[in-house]
């Protein structure tokens, strides 16, 4: 009689035990699904056998890369899907060595999306000697807006990169790596002007080291003037530096706005920290930048505290061109540029894929 007792109690015990555990599940499944990646983790989103450019991620992930104009091909610009890569806004805007117009894409680089989401990117135009700069619904696919830049301010002898959006006050700003100096389009007025302060936008004499090279472009030390061009969050900032250079600056944008003079402008200008020498940067809501640390293979950080350091090194970051932040993610465009015929005076010696990548930052 005890064992049957014993074994009654046991029973009971278990089919307590079993309803407990269902009726947590629920709750243990969902802290489970929400647990977090771990910061640094590095993933690949897609491999390419085309040479990307500077990507963009819109509000709701869509991802799209320019093709890097010095390996370019029949397409510009792609929007990523999975494993297909979908010409944007469709195949009649992309040019082949026979086609190029003053209506087709040309040589787009630098890409992004402000927080209306409508895509911006700024065609540096090598083959056609003119710099343009366009919008797009990429739900429409509708052009939103064009604008030439007049060639007083960018000649065909420039290279006018990367650009950061102002969407609250409508302003574009655009980084001239060659002609140093910042482009600023005013969309309202459909008015320009260029802001030059060669103490901070040109470059630092100091050369580029990968694996223990001296980095060359067409024959000379690599010497390229601002690049990187971010904004703050509120619009109220724009940062930017050098590619050569080892500092990063800040600008408040309202004198801009209010059209005060270079001299005014200038005055304004400080430095915010340090960085690498780099391709591209990011700065996220909290006011922290992040930077292509080309020399490095890696992505560095400098702390709205000033502290710089490394967030993550990796053999895939051969040439991280690019960053755009999406989420809790870093995405970066990596396309051995630096292993072009232009670097090595004479052949491409880079080893495909070509990736686009995404490292979690926070």
């Amino acid at each position: 009689m005890k064992k049957y007792s014993i074994l009654i109690v046991l029973l009971v015990t278990l089919i307590s035990c079993n309803s407990s555990a269902s009726k947590k599940q629920p709750q243990d499944l969902a802290k489970s699904v929400v647990s977090k990646v771990p910061v640094g983790t590095l993933d690949v989103v897609v491999e390419m056998q085309l040479s990307p450019g500077n990507l963009a991620v819109s509000n709701q992930g869509r991802l799209f890369t320019s093709i890097h104009p010095t390996r370019k091909g029949n397409v510009q610009l792609l929007e990523i899907v999975g494993d297909k890569f979908i010409p944007f806004p469709n195949k009649e805007m992309q040019s082949t060595a026979t086609t190029t117009s003053n209506e087709k894409f040309d040589t787009p680089l630098g890409i992004v999306f402000d927080n209306k989401d409508r895509l911006w990117l700024v065609d540096v135009g090598l083959n056609i000697g003119k710099t343009r700069v366009f919008a797009y619904d990429i739900n429409t696919k509708e052009e939103l807006y064009r604008f030439d830049v007049p060639e007083a301010l960018a000649p065909n002898t420039g290279f006018v990169q990367d650009l950061a959006i102002d969407e609250i006050n409508d302003f574009v700003y655009l980084a001239d790596a060659v002609n140093t100096g910042i482009i600023v389009i005013d969309i309202k007025k459909q008015s320009f002007r260029k802001i030059v302060d060669l103490p901070s936008m040109q470059y630092e004499d100091i050369d580029m080291v990968i694996d223990n090279k001296v980095q060359h472009y067409l024959g000379n030390p690599i010497r390229i003037s601002v690049d990187p061009i971010t904004i703050s969050k509120d619009r109220e900032t724009l940062y930017y530096g050098a590619m050569n250079s080892t500092k990063w600056y800040k600008l408040p944008t309202k004198i801009i706005r209010e059209d005060a003079s270079d001299e005014e402008i200038i005055k304004q200008i400080a430095l915010v920290g340090e960085k690498p020498i780099c391709d591209g940067a990011a700065t996220d809501d909290e006011g922290n930048h992040y930077f292509t640390n080309v020399q490095e293979y890696s992505i560095s950080k400098l702390s709205k505290n000033g502290t710089l350091s490394t967030l993550k090194q990796h053999a895939y970051f051969d040439w991280p061109d690019n960053i755009r932040i999406y989420k809790d993610w870093l995405y970066i465009t990596s396309n051995q540029i630096n292993k072009t015929v232009e670097f090595t005076g004479t052949e491409d010696l880079a080893i495909k894929p070509y990736r686009i990548l995404k490292l979690k930052f926070k």
